[in-house]
């Protein structure tokens, strides 16, 4: 049994990038083809500036999504479930919602979407960060880190709840003017704080 353990141990990182790549391919195909089909995009109006800032949100989950999933793999080992070869047709089929919601008249339903991912990702890094501690090959590594707290979650937290508060007045209001613009726009602001985030948990753990 040991045997079989080390070799899924030692193959999940290369299944699992694998699968999400795929994933995430499709979903920059489908995201590029929503912007080609899009025509209201290409007007000089106030519409086309809140949809290009969801382009841009959109583009950057995705690498954001494809940035913690591989330096989680490619940084730590553990014994894979099969939660973990789910996880990325989840993770998918929600990046494809939020690119057909790719449009201000549904701007209420891209915050929701974009709050379950942000969810979903936070919860699924945590229970690998979990696992991998658990793991004694991830000792050096986890020597320069401490244990999660809920403290550490407030962001996320924060986060999540400010973006269904959002999808909810947007939905609700069917307001396209200012209030969305700034909604939108911390929206994007949020997504690449989340990368500068993995930038430096990288740099502590693989920092000489």
């Amino acid at each position: 049994m040991k045997s079989i353990r080390d070799r899924m141990k030692e193959n999940s990182p290369m299944v699992l990038l694998t699968l999400l790549s795929i994933v995430q391919a499709l979903a920059l195909e489908l995201l590029w083809s929503q912007v080609l089909e899009s025509a209201f995009l290409f007007d000089m109006s106030w519409t086309a500036l809140l949809a290009w800032i969801q382009v841009a949100a959109n583009f950057t989950g995705i690498v954001v999504i494809w940035i913690v999933y591989a330096s989680i793999a490619m940084r730590f080992r553990w014994v894979p479930s099969m939660s973990d070869s789910v996880y990325p047709f989840i993770i998918g089929v929600l990046e494809f919602i939020l690119v057909e919601t790719l449009d201000p008249e549904y701007m209420g339903w891209w915050f929701f979407c974009l709050g379950l991912i942000f969810g979903l990702m936070t919860w699924v890094n945590h229970m690998k960060m979990r696992r991998a501690r658990l793991d004694g090959e991830n000792d050096e590594i986890f020597a320069h880190l401490e244990p999660a707290t809920v403290r550490d979650f407030y962001p996320a937290f924060i986060s999540i709840t400010g973006f269904f508060m959002a999808g909810s007045y947007l939905a609700i209001s069917g307001d396209r003017g200012i209030v969305a613009l700034i909604a939108v726009a911390a929206a994007l602001a949020i997504l690449l704080r989340q990368m500068l985030v993995a930038a430096r948990i990288w740099d502590i753990t693989v920092g000489d």
